[in-house]
């Protein structure tokens, strides 16, 4: 499977770069900690930490929790991956 404007070359490491910038962005706008965050979505403060730097891979319940945690469907959260080489 490909994500909007992903290459079939794109290593998996830009995707999960990529997924990071973007929970780091919609909390940005919620104007939301990364603490804030992690209590909402019941993960540790430096597990979001990593996430965002694209330090961890999460599971899908791990994307689940996220989403709401920033108030979004997990579908929403995926499909907000631009592939750009963040």
């Amino acid at each position: 499977m490909l994500l909007m404007g992903c290459s079939k070359s794109m290593h998996s490491s830009t995707v999960i770069k990529c997924f990071g910038a973007s929970v780091r962005k919609l909390r940005h706008s919620l104007g939301i900690s990364q603490e804030e965050l992690a209590e909402r979505a019941d993960l540790h403060r430096t597990y979001i930490t990593d996430i965002e730097r694209g330090a961890r891979n999460p599971t899908l319940i791990t994307i689940k929790k996220l989403a709401k945690g920033l108030g979004v469907s997990a579908a929403d959260l995926l499909s907000e991956i631009k592939c750009t080489g963040c």
